[in-house]
């Protein structure tokens, strides 16, 4: 999402104030799905992120962008090590969930939507997970997605690990919805995606890799459900996921133990928080040293992970809020 009414002009702001934010930095652990930082200097707006299932230590993203381009970032060291570019598909228009599914298939989701409901249709794009790392061009699907209930706004797209099937979170301020797709995407045809649950504001989600849990997070929250049935099996669980500004995705790690948030922004950090540990551990600026066993997340401090989280949250914004009147008031008076 390029921009959510406030938001990412406040996290500019608080980033310009040296408020806490998830701070960017080198890159903290040499061992892979931990922490890194996105060095590629063309990744400015991080919008989607899921292990390779191919290639161990390697997660997949891209720009919120209409450039067919998918990056490859290798956890180690978070530099790019692939650079794949969609063929067979038209422009995209506004791309903002990836995932890989059991097929050994990469997906894209082009589904967001700033004007909540200007396009009658939004895209997904597939193509195999390369075999061999390294810039290449990739020959994908595009399949035609419409919304049974009409047009709306999404950032969040999940293959299910083990179905196959393809699940979209659409994202509104008063709660948006969980959406199923067909047992198979068809590309001769518009796939209709059907309602299936309520779900809270999402930018971005995933599946567990066994397939019994799905992440979903938001800006300042994140959630971790039971799935059974093709269904939401329970209300959900606090995540302690990090405040990070203008927070568009999350993954689990391959071997599920822990989950993966990452963030919009010039050489963004991926914090990892371990499952059911409440919130991330460890230290929040660049010149901290790392604590072994632990992610450099910026939970606040407390019992409960996501009421620290949204304590910072509210706190920081409102500072930010504060600022921005402040200056307009100052403008006008010159």
């Amino acid at each position: 999402m390029r921009s959510l009414l406030g938001v990412s002009g406040a996290a500019a702001l608080v980033l310009a104030l040296g408020l806490p934010l998830a701070a960017a930095g080198p890159a903290a652990a040499a061992d892979a799905d931990q922490d890194f930082v996105i060095e590629d200097p063309r990744i400015t707006e991080s919008s989607g992120l899921a292990a390779s299932r191919a290639h161990p230590g390697i997660y997949w993203t891209h720009n919120d962008q209409d450039a067919p381009l998918i990056y490859g970032i290798d956890s180690r060291t978070g530099k790019t090590v692939a650079t794949l570019t969609m063929k067979g598909v038209g422009t995209p228009r506004d791309m903002e969930a990836i995932s890989v599914g059991p097929d050994g298939n990469i997906y894209v989701g082009d589904i967001g939507d700033n004007l909540d409901g200007s396009w009658n249709h939004v895209w997904i794009y597939r193509f195999p997970e390369p075999k061999e790392l390294g810039d290449q061009t990739v020959k994908a699907t595009q399949y035609d997605v419409k919304y049974a209930d009409g047009a709306r706004n999404a950032e969040a797209l999940m293959v299910h690990p083990k179905t196959g099937r393809v699940y979209i979170a659409s994202k509104n301020e008063d709660g948006g919805g969980l959406y199923a797709g067909p047992e198979r995407l068809d590309p001769t045809r518009t796939n209709v995606f059907k309602r299936i649950g309520e779900v809270p504001w999402v930018t971005d989600g995933a599946f567990s890799p066994d397939g019994t849990r799905l992440v979903l997070r938001g800006y300042l929250l994140a959630k971790e459900y039971a799935w059974k049935d093709g269904r939401l099996a329970d209300d959900g669980t606090s995540v302690g996921a990090p405040f990070q500004g203008q927070a568009e995705s999350v993954t689990y790690t391959p071997d599920g133990s822990a989950f993966l948030f990452g963030s919009e922004g010039k050489q963004s950090r991926v914090v990892r928080v371990e499952r059911g540990g409440g919130q991330p551990t460890g230290p929040t600026s660049p010149g901290d040293s790392k604590k072994p066993g632990g992610g450099t997340g910026s939970a606040a401090t407390g019992t409960d992970g996501e009421q620290g989280n949204f304590t910072v949250g509210v706190i920081v914004l409102g500072l930010a809020t504060v600022v921005v009147v402040g200056l307009k008031r100052l403008f006008r008076k010159g």
